[in-house]
């Protein structure tokens, strides 16, 4: 038994959620999600809540069933809350700086990075060593924020490169004389 997936998901006020043509669409405060339902699992949308159900009693069945329930539940949540990721740049001349709809890396190499960010992604630069990036949908925020990253990622000696915030780097003592 999926501990996750027994768990109904619950549709706050202010959003609605319709299940059509093998289609879940969310629609919230934020925007519109939506996402395409795996046959192996069922859905039902009663009371304010959706509730995920394996279909059958076989093995691939019980493995979506949690996952399935976990993709319904960040739809919700995307378009209630949002997701944010928060990238730390750490380097002597190394910044970063949101233009519009272009993300403008200065990263040590001879040529500044442009990047153009996704539609339904906001990206914001408090200060010139923090990108913040924001969105209803959390697959495509995080792989913006890991197409950032791996421009530079941290290295194991000084530490300089882009990390995420909170993430830990191992560190490796220098050579010795």
């Amino acid at each position: 038994m999926s501990r996750i997936g027994k768990k109904p998901v619950a549709i706050p006020s202010g959003v609605t959620a319709t299940i059509e043509e093998g289609t879940l669409n969310v629609k919230g405060p934020k925007g519109t999600l939506s996402m395409g339902l795996s046959e192996l699992v069922e859905y039902k949308l009663e009371n304010d809540e959706i509730s995920v159900t394996p279909a059958n009693d076989t093995r691939q069945a019980r493995n979506h069933w949690g996952m399935q329930r976990t993709l319904v539940s960040n739809l919700v949540e995307g378009v209630t809350e949002g997701f944010t990721k928060v990238l730390e740049i750490n380097g002597v001349g190394y910044r970063a700086q949101a233009q519009g709809k272009k993300l403008k890396l200065q990263l040590g190499f001879s040529h500044d990075v442009d990047l153009d960010v996704p539609e339904g992604i906001e990206v914001k630069t408090p200060d010139q060593t923090t990108v913040e990036i924001s969105g209803s949908d959390k697959q495509a925020v995080g792989q913006f924020a890991a197409n950032v990253r791996k421009w530079r990622k941290p290295e194991p000696y000084k530490g300089k490169g882009i990390k995420y915030r909170g993430e830990y780097i191992f560190r490796k003592e220098g050579k010795k004389k």
